[in-house]
């Protein structure tokens, strides 16, 4: 089966939720336009990765003034219990493409902050949400550590879908978490510009036998707002330059690497490819050895069919 995807990479409209969901759906169109059933934002799109934001903290300490900068943040971040989802969903609907998203999530519950992202159907809405289950460095500052229940995986009419946001891609059981749950399009969301995140996705895709799409943002230091630009005196004009990438299941890159500017990467993909990279790997399937290995992921819900 043949399936046509994209990868988005631009730069968010930072700290500012309502201009993001307008770029969301300026993409949204064009995507419809290309005929795509399936496309991929980078890590917290909305309301923005805060690269170089320390939030006035450090150990034994933290200012007024990052505590504020925080507040401001919050503000802006998406909250799926409210309104926000209604947008998202009626993005979904009005252009016919199941996107997923990478968001900076704000809990109805208790306000703590999460790096999601979030799977929206054109027919059933929001379908799923992945949490991020461990932020990275100073990360931890802003978003809180999701459980088990967020490794999520999707059966689509165009495949199985699943994956992980960022670094949490180079922790092996919660790729191998995605492996069991026989993941065809693997999406990996990102804020990491460096070549070596290129050849980690080639490396996933051949372990897993899958394909994977792998998106970023492109941003530099002048599109932040002017006010925030005075907190990073020291930061250079470019401050992430992309590399957004599709890969095949025998790591070979289809599409991409985009560096040092905004685009969209278009590729059909034959999930047939995915069979034919199986005849002699499979890491869940014929090379696994469950004799030897015992593989248990706590919490970890059942593939959800978004036809449901």
């Amino acid at each position: 089966m043949k399936v046509k995807v994209a990868v988005i990479q631009d730069s968010p409209a930072f700290f500012d939720k309502q201009a993001c969901f307008a770029q969301v759906e300026k993409h949204l169109e064009q995507c419809a336009l290309e005929h795509v059933e399936l496309a991929l934002f980078p890590e917290s799109f909305i309301p923005g990765y805060p690269r170089g934001f320390d939030f006035g903290a450090v150990v034994g300490s933290r200012s007024d003034q990052g505590r504020e900068l925080f507040r401001r943040y919050h503000a802006q971040c998406v909250d799926l219990q409210g309104p926000d989802r209604e947008t998202l969903e009626t993005l979904a609907t009005k252009h016919g493409v199941f996107f997923v998203l990478g968001i900076s999530e704000r809990s109805s519950e208790h306000g703590s902050l999460f790096c999601s992202m979030v799977y929206v159907c054109p027919n059933n809405g929001v379908v799923g949400v992945h949490r991020k289950i461990k932020p990275t460095g100073t990360e931890r500052l802003i978003w809180a550590e999701a459980g088990g229940g967020s490794l999520v995986s999707l059966a689509t009419s165009f495949g199985r879908l699943g994956g992980l946001i960022c670094w949490e891609n180079y922790m092996p059981l919660a790729r191998m978490s995605m492996y069991q749950k026989g993941v065809q399009i693997y999406l990996a969301p990102t804020a990491d510009a460096r070549d070596s995140w290129i050849q980690s996705m080639q490396h996933i895709a051949m372990e897993g036998r899958c394909f994977v799409l792998a998106c970023n943002q492109y941003f530099t230091r002048s599109m932040y707002p002017e006010d925030l630009r005075t907190l990073l005196p020291e930061s250079p004009e470019l401050i992430c330059r992309g590399g957004s990438v599709i890969v095949s299941p025998m790591g070979e890159i289809i599409a991409g690497p985009l560096f040092d500017k905004s685009g969209l990467l278009v590729a059909q993909i034959d999930l047939d490819d995915i069979v034919r990279a199986k005849l002699d790997f499979d890491p869940v399937g014929h090379y696994n050895r469950p004799d030897i290995f015992e593989f248990k992921v706590h919490g970890q819900p059942k593939t959800r069919n978004t036809d449901d």
